[in-house]
């Protein structure tokens, strides 16, 4: 039985990745985590996350739980996941990464920090979003020379950075497809006189409201036809079920920084 922690575990993405933990008969939670503000520790974590009791008290001390778990999934802030990384690699613990908006110098820190353990990292854990990348990638080689590229990205209300970790990842398959390097090329939003598009550039659009779980769709716009790949999310499960996966796949792995392509044999 595989043990595994969750960070951000009062959060939407942690209650189901404990439902997840749970109806995987191959894992259990032993360790939930949230931030030491917060009014929920010390409540049960299967309580809280709708499932029942599985005596598994929330706490904010993942050093003193240290021996207690084999894998840690977290999906937090990028301060959170840099202590806790940190931690993991001095104890040796895999861990799986869902945490987006890192800037650059947070992410050389994280990337150091990982070089000791066994890790996963991905801007997202949905399988169908997975495939996506790929399916971005061929058609970008197919396409991209002629066609004008736009990345339309929507998520619920409560979301805290734009574009989404997902938007971006695309961006980069997109754009390595086609030789350039994203940051010369993209585009965040577009107000007043723009003038004509500049073809190579690739396009990104924002939506926030309601309850939108996450919808994604790449966009080829040529002259006469257009191709789309869009992937919509109905349920956090989808992703928090493939971060169970990674959990999985990333334990005794040798000290290397994965993604869910390699998880899914997709790279």
């Amino acid at each position: 039985m595989l043990r595994v922690a969750v960070n951000g575990a009062a959060g939407r993405m942690g209650k189901t990745l404990i439902e997840a933990l749970a109806e995987n008969s191959a894992t259990q939670l032993t360790v939930a985590l949230e931030r030491a503000e917060s009014t929920l520790l010390g409540c049960d974590a299967g309580e809280l996350a709708g499932i029942g009791r599985n005596d598994v008290q929330v706490s904010d001390n993942l050093a003193a739980q240290i021996d207690s778990f084999d894998v840690l999934i977290d999906f937090s802030t990028p301060l959170s996941t840099l202590h806790n990384a940190a931690l993991c690699a001095a104890h040796n613990k895999a861990i799986v990464i869902g945490t987006t908006g890192f800037d650059a110098q947070q992410l050389t820190q994280l990337h150091g920090a990982l070089v000791p353990i066994p890790a996963v990292m991905a801007a997202n854990y949905s399988v169908g979003v997975n495939l996506c990348f790929k399916l971005s990638e061929l058609a970008a080689r197919v396409l991209g020379d002629t066609a004008d590229i736009e990345i339309i990205e929507a998520h619920h209300r409560h979301k805290v950075d734009a574009p989404s970790g997902t938007a971006l990842r695309l961006g980069e398959v997109v754009a390595g497809a086609l030789g350039r390097d994203l940051a010369d090329v993209a585009v965040y939003g577009r107000e007043g006189q723009t003038g004509a598009r500049e073809q190579k550039t690739i396009g990104f659009a924002t939506i926030r409201g309601g309850d939108v779980v996450g919808d994604h769709t790449v966009l080829y716009a040529d002259e006469g036809e257009r191709v789309e790949i869009t992937h919509k999310a109905s349920s956090r499960m989808a992703f928090a079920s493939g971060a169970v996966r990674a959990a999985s796949w990333v334990a005794g792995k040798p000290a290397q920084l994965f993604d869910m392509q390699d998880v899914l044999g997709l790279n």
